[in-house]
């Protein structure tokens, strides 16, 4: 069955793309735990793209869109270069090291930056309610951090420092990515970032090709999910809502990432988490809560008045 896009009003659209990217984004993490026990970071960086690329490419030939205009090509070389390999090779390098709490909170610096370089390079405006619900969202994000790594176990300063560059890199592919949205299409822009950061981590061929005969099924299993659905559909979904929000304010809505993380651990892997766990995941929720909330605009007299019931 097949809906005509007008059938949908587009803030519904938006909230859709945006709430399927955080829950696929959220899912990734346990599945780089997974594959990355068994895959070193540029092979299962190289495998996942290669899946998500296949993916998207099959996409764009169905959809039929072409190449993207001239002027959004630096914004994918960017953004694919930066965000595509570069990211995903140094998040899958430093999960290896740190606890996923610990990732989680350093990944979660990123949408800070996001929104500071938006108002820097971009010129969006930072409101209070965006600034104050990032606090929260933050907030929330160390509770959850320190609630998971409160193992007893060492943090290791390089997972510390790769975590801290995997959320730079995240932050710095989305403002260089967001030009390209105003000539390219969300798939367009995907497909071909994607690419670009396939063509980056090639020299990793070498690796996977050995990894891939040793490693057991449920391992290659978690790279390809994570190719086809945190890569292929939620950066495409990413995009189409990155193409209608500023970044600050999508940025502050992966704030729900380390919640939604917390609550997966518990239904899928019977992890109960504690109750400071629940109490960051709370307020994550909340700060996104806070820096998505648009006051309506207040009503005129005349709107108020049975005179003006109906006008448009």
């Amino acid at each position: 069955m097949t809906f005509r896009s007008s059938s949908i009003p587009p803030g519904v659209l938006t909230v859709g793309a945006v709430t399927f990217t955080v829950f696929a984004w959220a899912s990734a993490f346990v599945s780089i735990r997974s594959a990355g026990a068994a895959y070193s970071p540029g092979a299962l960086a190289l495998g996942r793209l290669l899946a998500a690329s296949l993916v998207l490419v099959v996409l764009l030939l169905i959809s039929r869109q072409g190449l993207p205009p001239r002027e959004a090509w630096r914004g994918i070389l960017v953004s694919g270069v930066v965000w595509f390999c570069g990211y995903t090779i140094v998040l899958n390098w430093g999960e290896r090291l740190v606890d996923a709490g610990t990732a989680s909170l350093l990944v979660n610096t990123g949408p800070i930056l996001m929104a500071l370089l938006a108002a820097r390079l971009l010129g969006e405006a930072l409101p209070p309610r965006l600034l104050v619900g990032m606090a929260v969202s933050f907030a929330g994000a160390v509770v959850v951090g320190l609630s998971m790594s409160s193992g007893g176990g060492s943090t290791s300063v390089l997972g510390v420092v790769l975590c801290l560059l995997a959320a730079v890199a995240y932050a710095s592919g989305v403002i260089a990515q967001k030009p390209a949205l105003s000539y390219g299409t969300p798939l367009q822009v995907t497909t071909f970032a994607c690419l670009t950061g396939t063509v980056a981590c090639l020299p990793f061929a070498g690796r996977l090709i050995a990894e891939l005969p040793e490693a057991p099924v449920s391992a290659t299993l978690n790279m390809v999910y994570l190719g086809v659905v945190p890569t292929a559909l939620a950066f495409t979904t990413w995009t189409y809502a990155l193409a209608r929000m500023p970044a600050g304010k999508l940025g502050a809505t992966t704030y729900a990432v380390p919640a939604i993380v917390v609550l997966l651990s518990w239904v899928l892997l019977g992890e109960v988490p504690a109750w400071l766990t629940l109490l960051g995941g709370a307020l994550c929720l909340a700060g996104v809560a806070v820096s998505r909330y648009a006051p309506r605009a207040s009503r005129t007299p005349v709107e108020d008045s049975p005179l003006g019931a109906g006008r448009t």
